[in-house]
């Protein structure tokens, strides 16, 4: 009898650990999982996709929260209008969230924040100074900046207005005034919802949080939530890391620099066809980038100096001038007054590429002007004073070829050593070595 309970009592202790694992799946399936997604750097199409697939992901899976941490510099009103949409028109909820310490919500990142369903900040980040600026990265007109300041103003208090009034409020100064807060003036103002130290901390705050989603209210039940991270996938990162000014510009020094060495020494295809790749890259940079278009005037004036001055006698003026050239076309293209800091190139690698780039233009003219001094050596003439053999009465080997000789004084026999004195067409005029 205890044998057959003994059975009957291993055979259920099997049973259950065989459903375990799939009533896990299914608690999982049911929403027991919150995805991360991480934000950092300024706003770009790649975060854009990013998000999108985010939100896919959600949907498919069923996810019960989004977390969307955030360090943001800003970025083009146009992305942040396209994110802030995406954010209120989730059917899963979504927490903004500014971390890690020392993280910002700047600029367009004021507006995402304040569009999450919840939004929270670790200690020490701060948020605000979201005044507009232009395409270019100028500095609005009174009209226009006006006209700009109203249409963000009206957006802004339509995110903030669930907060209360101290909130729209200082939602509204970070337009006007440029106002930037720390987490603990944002929370006082009830700018945001929480303060949370870390992730664990954030799930533990959230836990019976009341949002509103579609304009249903919803309890959030974040105890026992499983955090996923949601990676970006390589091609995000590749696209994400051609919108960094720095890399942009020497994407487009060096495929400038491919292509002035192809038509200098035409008949490769390598050369040319990299700096075809790079010159690629780096104007889906400068499609993203607020950046100043004049600027790539100068650039292109200074290669075509640097070519230049290997046909003219400028003793290195042009390559000089082809330098300052690129460092006023990089500085205009990326540094124009009014352009965040974000989107500026740095300057110490501005001036050191167009040093270097000068440095090589001098070294290529310093070989053509040896080149040219240097005595030709090919062509028919420069047989003459060469010795050989004759090979037959009519026949002289020469630097390894056998040339028709020309009729002259005196006989020669196989075996005789020669100079050559002249050249006719095909054939060679000689006499005896002298001795």
């Amino acid at each position: 009898m205890r044998s057959q309970w003994g059975r009957f009592l291993l055979i259920l202790w099997l049973a259950a650990g065989a459903l375990l694992p799939a009533a896990g799946a299914l608690a999982q399936d049911s929403g027991d999982r919150v995805l991360v997604l991480t934000w950092e750097g300024p706003l770009t199409p790649p975060l854009l996709t990013y998000l999108e697939r985010g939100l896919k992901r959600a949907r498919d899976e069923n996810a019960a929260l989004i977390v969307l941490q955030l360090n943001t510099p800003g970025g083009q009103v146009d992305l942040m209008e396209k994110v802030v949409g995406l954010i209120r028109n989730s059917a899963t909820p979504i927490v903004v969230y500014v971390a890690p310490r020392g993280a910002m919500a700047a600029s367009a990142g004021t507006f995402i924040t304040l569009a999450g369903h919840a939004a929270a900040m670790a200690p020490e980040t701060s948020i605000g100074a979201a005044s507009p600026i232009g395409g270019q990265g100028e500095e609005l007109s009174d009209t226009a900046s006006a006209k700009a300041q109203a249409a963000l103003r009206a957006q802004v208090r339509g995110l903030a207005d669930r907060r209360g009034p101290e909130a729209v409020a200082l939602a509204e100064a970070t337009i006007s005034e440029a106002k930037a807060v720390t987490a603990d003036e944002a929370r006082r103002a009830n700018l945001v919802d929480l303060i949370a130290s870390d992730l664990p901390d954030l799930l533990r705050q959230l836990d019976e949080f009341e949002v509103e989603v579609n304009g249903q209210p919803r309890v959030l039940l974040t105890r026992g939530l499983i955090a996923d991270e949601v990676a970006m996938t390589w091609v995000e990162l590749v696209l994400n890391l051609l919108t960094n000014p720095n890399l942009v510009y020497l994407l487009l020094t060096v495929g400038g620099l491919l292509i002035y060495f192809e038509i200098q020494t035409p008949g490769g295809w390598v050369s040319g066809f990299l700096g075809a790749v790079c010159l690629v890259l780096a104007f889906y940079g400068l499609g993203v980038l607020s950046v100043n278009w004049f600027g790539i005037i100068f650039i292109v004036i200074g290669f075509v100096l640097f070519g230049i001055d290997l046909y003219a006698t400028s003793h290195g003026a042009l390559t000089l001038a082809g330098a300052l050239s690129l460092i006023v076309g990089a500085l205009v293209l990326f540094n124009s007054p009014g352009a965040l800091p974000f989107f500026q190139v740095n300057v110490p690698l501005v001036i050191a590429t167009a040093i270097g780039l000068g440095a090589a233009s001098l070294v290529l003219m310093t070989y053509a002007l040896r080149s040219l001094r240097r005595p030709v050596m090919l062509g028919a003439h420069t047989l003459i004073g060469q010795l050989g053999e004759m090979r037959a009465p009519d026949a002289v080997q020469v630097a390894g070829e056998l040339w028709s000789v020309e009729p002259g004084e005196g006989p020669l026999n196989p075996g005789d050593r020669v100079e050559v004195v002249e050249v006719k067409g095909l054939r060679l005029k000689v006499r005896r070595q002298q001795k």
